[in-house]
């Protein structure tokens, strides 16, 4: 497939999905409801999803299907792809008047008994207000440190009722004393129970200096959800996405478009990570 740089939209990268050169897919999605049909033809391919669910309406969420049916679709896919395959996210969390700190909290307790035996960990991170979400979600403020530490302790709490691990997404160190594990959330370790073998992961920068996650490569767009969450940091305006949306072809290696004429791809450099020496991990 071709990537094209969000930064340099001439530069293109082009990838190879096999897994001679794949260790693992990675999935992010609100909805694997439409992906549930392929499976079998991603089987060839090492996977790990991680699913959003919050508790948010349509007021806030206006094309995302509804929590319930959600979470069937999550049930399904751990079910197909295992346990230690599928993450879910509760993120991210903001406070109003209505998903108070005390809302949050009993509706986490509620999705935890409905997803529990279908995941073995949960990811939370609190709303950050980039420009893009400034822009969208004008009414969204940030979270205060009393609240990430009341919602922090509550769901870590919950959580190992429920056999469920919490990991904070980029939060530093403020929620570890509270039983939160704030060590990444697509780690080594995540990555190594899919795989089933040690990885030879090459250091590399990461983003953010709060993100301690392996970052392999990213072949998503900007502006090109149509789920149009309030507090999405990854659609500019709704104009943009509606256009990339109609210039998808699914015959196209592009996410949007095809290669214009004078473009040049380059090929990217792929190599396994997997440790296929036998040990024993």
């Amino acid at each position: 497939m071709l990537v094209r740089n969000p930064y340099r939209p001439d530069y293109v990268t082009k990838y190879e999905l096999s897994p001679d050169v794949v260790d693992c897919l990675a999935f992010c999605t609100k909805n694997p409801e439409p992906m549930l049909k392929y499976m079998d033809e991603l089987k060839r391919f090492k996977q790990y999803w991680f699913v959003t669910i919050t508790p948010y309406g349509r007021e806030t969420e206006p094309n995302v299907p509804p929590k319930e049916n959600v979470m069937q679709s999550f049930i399904s896919l751990s079910k197909s792809v295992g346990i230690n395959s599928v993450g879910w996210r509760y993120d991210p969390i903001f406070i109003d008047d209505t998903y108070t700190t005390e809302r949050h909290i009993s509706d986490f307790e509620q999705m935890c008994k409905t997803l529990s035996e279908y995941t073995s960990v949960c990811v939370i991170s609190f709303i950050d207000l980039y420009e893009n979400v400034k822009r969208n979600f004008p009414q969204a403020r940030t979270v205060t440190r009393d609240e990430r530490i009341t919602l922090g302790k509550a769901f870590a709490e919950i959580g190992s009722r429920y056999g469920i691990t919490i990991k904070a997404c980029a939060a530093g160190k403020e929620l570890v004393t509270y039983g939160v594990d704030c060590g990444g959330c697509m780690t080594k370790e995540t990555f190594e129970a899919v795989v089933g073998s040690r990885l030879n992961v090459p250091k590399r920068k990461s983003q953010r200096a709060e993100c301690f996650c392996v970052l392999g490569t990213d072949i998503g767009a900007y502006d090109t959800c149509g789920h149009f969450c309030k507090y999405c940091y990854a659609n500019y305006n709704r104009e943009n996405v509606m256009r990339n949306m109609q210039l998808h072809d699914p015959a196209s290696p592009l996410l949007v478009g095809w290669l214009r004429e004078g473009e040049v791809v380059h090929p990217a450099k792929q190599e396994r990570w997997t440790d296929d020496q036998l040990t024993l991990f």
